[in-house]
């Protein structure tokens, strides 16, 4: 684009009322799903995974905000939907971005909340068809979003939880 035409453009846009301005960038814009997913840790260190309906990997209770959602309600309302559990969010979330499919994972590790009985899990939606708790160093194969989102807190925690991690993933379909 020439430089003067440019330019011109974005006096034109800096007039526009704000809410015009957001409908454009909106509009150009490339439009990403964001979700949240829980990693989720019983006493023993065991972690709890599930099996979706659509697909064939493993991977851990999630799922796509609701408009307006805070992403950490989010997480904490998928747990209880998906597996029946209550949760309480540990430190601070990663930030996963896949650009290809354009998703972005807000990912949280949590604890069980007092007096909820790790047993208790059992699928509660149609998307969870199977759950177990696997120790860390015997997982079975993952779905890539929860690959890439391990590797992430895995890091957060040996840097200590300072502050929070955002990686960029290459795509992959699982």
């Amino acid at each position: 684009m020439h430089p003067g035409l440019h330019r011109a453009l974005l006096q034109l846009f800096r007039r526009l009322p704000v809410s015009a301005r957001r409908r454009v960038v909106r509009t150009v814009s490339p439009s990403f799903t964001v979700g949240s997913m829980c990693f989720i840790e019983r006493a023993d260190g065991d972690l709890l995974l599930v099996q979706h309906s659509y697909r064939r990997r493993w991977g851990v209770p999630g799922g796509l905000l609701e408009r307006g959602e805070d992403p950490a309600d989010a997480a904490i309302r998928e747990v209880r939907e998906e597996v029946g559990l209550d949760v309480v969010l540990l430190g601070e979330p990663a930030v996963v971005v896949d650009p290809i499919p354009q998703r972005v994972d807000i990912v949280y590790r949590a604890r069980l909340a007092p007096g909820c009985d790790p047993d208790r899990a059992e699928p509660r939606s149609p998307e969870i068809v199977a759950l177990a708790w696997f120790a860390p160093r015997d997982l079975p194969e993952l779905q890539h979003e929860t690959a890439s989102a391990f590797v992430v807190l895995a890091r957060g925690r040996r840097a200590g939880e300072t502050e929070r991690q955002t990686v960029r993933t290459p795509g992959h379909r699982d």
